[in-house]
């Protein structure tokens, strides 16, 4: 007999489930698809009779008007759709055919955009005028300099990765291991923003200070300090942008697709562009005459 509350019910089960795993940002993401589900159907928690086409319908087209990308919808779709799934297999609720047929679950790549090489080159290299800024800009810098390499892997580089003048790690989204030489350019923004301060017992000890290094690696509060580190340092890049009179809009993945563009135009293979399952994808690419 399915309860009043079995698709919330479902959806809270699956989530506890991923945060026992230490899976914190899939489990973020779950929790804001449902919640927002939640607040559309007007009550504290929804059932699975509910979770209906017309409604499925309604809510994207309110997702829509909310101003949401095409990619956030479809993200928010495919977690109901899984808790859905979820509930089916568990004998919680009947099986709907096409339940969500007329909604998009799928990825509308034309979201990724790269800036154009003239902004590219101002973002890394004109004077912002700030120290805050130029903090960002060194940190934007090193980011295209390591192949396009996102803000997480950055932001978890352990000391232990760089040897020898390569850095060696694992991605946090694929676990893939990446090598990738560092340039005379990057080393002297790498020892400005070094981690200098000793390690904790027990601790990840961080390459860069852009996470503490306190808090154990499967530990939930290591995971929301780096969803206020990634914000913060979205909301700088934000500034940077408009202190450099930039007029396409910057973020964080904003730099991994102008580095994939940039690398593309430059006659890299695609395979190592977007991260081939190889043992290790080994890349240089010069920044200095992307004028």
């Amino acid at each position: 007999m399915m309860s009043k509350n079995g698709f919330s019910r479902c959806g809270e089960l699956y989530i506890g489930r991923l945060r026992k795993e230490g899976r914190y940002s899939t489990a973020h993401v779950y929790q804001n698809a449902l919640l927002s589900f939640t607040k559309f159907c007007g009550g504290y928690s929804v059932s699975f009779r509910q979770v209906t086409r017309e409604r499925l319908r309604r809510y994207e087209q309110h997702l829509y008007e909310c101003g949401l990308k095409p990619n956030t919808i479809s993200t928010y779709m495919r977690m109901l759709r899984s808790v859905y799934n979820h509930g089916v297999e568990a004998g919680s609720a009947p099986y709907v055919p096409y339940l969500f047929r007329d909604v998009y679950t799928g990825v509308d790549v034309r979201q990724k955009r790269a800036l154009p090489m003239s902004e590219l080159h101002k973002l890394l290299y004109d004077d912002p005028q700030s120290e805050r800024l130029r903090r960002t800009q060194s940190i934007a810098t090193l980011m295209f300099q390591f192949c396009g390499m996102s803000f997480a892997d950055l932001a978890h580089l352990e000391k232990s990765a760089l040897d020898s003048g390569v850095l060696r790690y694992n991605r946090i989204k694929t676990k893939t291991p990446i090598s990738v030489e560092v340039l005379d350019s990057a080393k002297e923004m790498l020892d400005q923003l070094r981690n200098r301060q000793e390690s904790r017992p027990n601790c990840p000890d961080y390459l860069f200070g852009i996470l503490r290094g306190d808090k154990k690696r499967k530990d939930e509060r290591a995971y929301r300090e780096y969803q206020s580190a990634l914000r913060k340092f979205n909301y700088c890049l934000k500034g940077l942008a408009k202190a450099l009179h930039l007029k396409s809009p910057v973020t964080s993945y904003t730099l991994r697709h102008s580095w994939a563009t940039t690398a593309k135009y430059r006659g890299v293979p695609i395979e190592m562009i977007s991260e081939s399952p190889v043992s290790y994808t080994h890349l240089t690419l010069p920044t200095s005459d992307l004028v």
